[in-house]
């Protein structure tokens, strides 16, 4: 069964070890100069804090790394952050780890991930000043899956509860995700689970041999970049 409503992008993820070397890395990847990266603040909840980029057409890139001034959470970081496999690869710098898609109203998250609740990571209520939003988190705190398969390239869905999007606050980097792209050994699991979420023609995913990973073409002022 397809999701009767499509998916929108929401925002990228890109993992760090720390804020200063995301936004660097961002920085180098986007040849940025006039707009860089700005300060979110602090997900107490997840032991987490971020940097925020604007994009074109309503999206934003976001730049996440454990909070070292934060207590440890009471429960398992999101976006598999205290996974021994990603805490590997952040060892070899910030990359592309992720991507966020949106669920709009009149659709709930919440009702539709109690419908399908193997298909769907449980649903976790988030606020960050007067922002609120529900987001899917699997209790482990790993990465979206789907018979195993997804490693970063399933998205997590959000919703935002608050009438502002994160967006809407920030400085523009002129910037557009022009396409986004995934590579995967089970590339054929991550389709089929893609077009059931209605995600689809958010992400072109291919076959192949080595580790998944994440690349997102990207327009910007002095040219298409790719941010991996």
């Amino acid at each position: 069964m397809t999701a009767p409503h499509a998916l929108k992008l929401d925002h990228l993820v890109v993992a760090a070890e720390t804020l200063e070397a995301g936004e660097a890395h961002v920085i180098e990847q986007l040849g940025l100069t006039d707009v860089v990266p700005q300060r979110g603040g602090k997900h107490a909840r997840m032991g987490t804090h971020n940097s925020l980029l604007g994009l074109w057409g309503g999206a934003y890139l976001e730049i996440i790394a454990i909070d070292p001034e934060a207590p440890a959470p009471g429960r398992a970081r999101w976006f598999g952050l205290d996974d021994e496999t990603v805490r590997t690869r952040l060892a070899r710098g910030p990359y592309l780890a992720h991507w966020v898609a949106r669920v709009d109203r009149p659709r709930s998250l919440p009702r539709w991930q109690a419908q399908y609740p193997q298909r769907l990571a449980p649903v976790v209520a988030m606020q960050r000043g007067a922002l609120t939003w529900q987001i899917g988190v699997p209790d482990d705190g790993s990465l979206p899956s789907w018979q195993g398969a997804g490693q970063g390239l399933l998205p997590t869905l959000i919703q935002w509860d608050s009438p502002q999007h994160p967006a809407d606050a920030l400085p523009s980097a002129d910037c557009a995700v022009t396409k986004l792209r995934g590579f995967h050994p089970q590339a054929t699991v991550i389709a089929e689970q893609l077009q059931w979420l209605g995600a689809d023609a958010l992400i072109n995913v291919e076959a192949t041999l080595v580790e998944p990973s994440l690349a997102a073409e990207i327009e910007t002022p002095d040219g298409p970049r790719t941010l991996r």
